[in-house]
């Protein structure tokens, strides 16, 4: 009865002849449509009910997501965390043990213009958009039949936010995308029938979510609690495959299951990773915040968030890697974007607008040389050679003699050698006013 049911849910009608067939090692066999590797930078948006209380404790008692703010409902009632305690007396002291799901109604979103919205992450040179469209806690940020009274159509901002975002972040000729939890913390179903709530909440979710609003990316998460294979989401990925509106061009990554993560997926995943440690021989992702929260925490200091610089030299050495970068924010309730992190968005399109050239596109230079404070990309005939310091370049290792070495953003003549199989080049001589951008200079190496 169940595959009946999952099989009408899905509307699947594969048959012998679909390319990608119902389970991971043919899902596996599809090649990563190229315009996610080539867009190099997006950025993540974690928006939602825990965007009103925004708030998550300084320790990192507990390690790893110790500062995440989206956690607020579940820290509040997990006993076990030795951070448990600092949550309950905010939310006493603030909240007066205000039930979390009331939250919703302050949840109001009365300053949100998804215009404006679009108009700053074009401007932060991000090539695609991820937006929360459910989170752990289970609220839905568009009119979904399958979350009642515990979505933004039925509560809060009455609107559906995600859809006026995707138009807006669309028509800025953006790819946007969605991450979608599996799991839901106090979901009665959830927790009582795992098989129902997939066969009448996830799925049928999911699937709205594709059909409706045809994204780019399908960003899983929350999948740790079971295998993939209990998940069921294989018959899904086969749908989306081979007969979505959009089997074509979306990417899907690599959480959907406690055992698929750097396994299954169009890419893989890390999160607040040591990029200098990571290695993948398939298209990847690291995602992270400005700041030490995904969602908007009132509680972080200023020595918690990622200077421009920082946040440019940890972009060139991801794509260096081969990798992406998907870089959060997080929106008050209210539907501002915090202006520090407009400021680190503008500032990075600032030098991408300079050196953009550098990075989308570009794949990782196969045995690249080493070099102190130096990263290489490459597209075509060309060698991308970026320095995060000014100064003279002394590089051993190259290819060849290049035939043309410039700097991008300058178009003065630069003074460069190359014997031995080593390239020196000299840092032009340049003022503050003619100097091309902050943070890392590219120079170009044609052959």
């Amino acid at each position: 009865m169940r595959k009946i049911v999952l099989t009408f849910i899905l509307g699947l009608s594969l048959s012998a002849q679909a390319q990608y067939a119902p389970n991971w090692e043919s899902l596996n066999k599809r090649e990563t449509p190229a315009w996610f590797e080539d867009a190099k930078f997006g950025i993540f948006i974690h928006w939602g009910v825990y965007s009103v209380p925004a708030w998550a404790t300084l320790s990192n008692a507990d390690g790893f997501g110790s500062y995440y703010s989206e956690w607020y409902w579940q820290r509040l009632n997990n006993k076990d965390l030795k951070i448990h305690k600092e949550f309950v007396d905010f939310h006493q002291k603030v909240y007066a043990g205000k039930p979390y799901q009331d939250f919703a109604n302050d949840f109001k979103a009365e300053l949100f213009d998804p215009d404006r919205w679009a108009g700053i992450l074009k401007e932060s040179g991000a090539r695609y958009v991820v937006l929360t469209s459910k989170h752990h806690e289970g609220f839905a940020m568009w009119p979904s039949k399958q979350s009642w009274n515990w979505n933004a159509g039925d509560i809060g901002p009455r609107r559906d936010l995600l859809g006026d975002l995707t138009r807006s972040v669309k028509a800025k000729g953006l790819k946007m995308g969605y991450y979608y939890s599996l799991y839901e913390w106090y979901n009665p179903m959830y927790n009582t029938d795992l098989d129902r709530y997939i066969d009448e909440r996830m799925l049928p979710q999911m699937k709205d979510l594709v059909e409706t609003y045809q994204p780019d990316i399908l960003w899983g998460d929350g999948e740790w609690d079971h295998p993939t294979d209990q998940w069921r989401v294989a018959p899904f990925m086969s749908w989306l495959f081979n007969e979505s509106k959009v089997k074509d061009s979306i990417v899907i990554n690599d959480r959907w299951g406690s055992d698929t993560r750097s396994k299954y997926g169009s890419f893989y995943t890390t999160e607040y990773a040591d990029v200098s440690q990571v290695k993948f021989n398939r298209p990847w992702e690291e995602c992270r915040g400005i700041g030490e929260s995904f969602g908007y925490s009132r509680n972080e200091n200023l020595e918690m968030y990622s200077s421009a610089e920082k946040l440019v030299h940890m972009l060139v050495e991801i794509v260096s890697k081969g990798g992406n970068l998907l870089l959060n924010i997080g929106p008050r309730a209210d539907g501002g974007i915090p202006v520090i992190m407009q400021e680190r968005l503008a500032e990075i399109g600032a030098w991408l607008k300079v050196n953009g050239e550098a990075i989308y596109g570009t794949r990782a230079v196969p045995d690249a040389p080493k070099g102190d404070k130096i990263f290489f990309t490459g597209k075509n005939n060309t060698v991308y050679l970026i320095t995060t310091e000014w100064k003279d370049v002394v590089q051993a290792g190259l290819p060849a003699k290049p035939k043309k070495v410039s700097m991008l953003g300058v178009d003065t003549p630069l003074k460069y050698t190359s014997k031995g199989g080593v390239l020196t080049i000299t840092a032009p001589q340049l003022s503050p006013k003619t100097n091309p951008c902050n943070y890392a200079w590219v120079y170009k190496l044609e052959y």
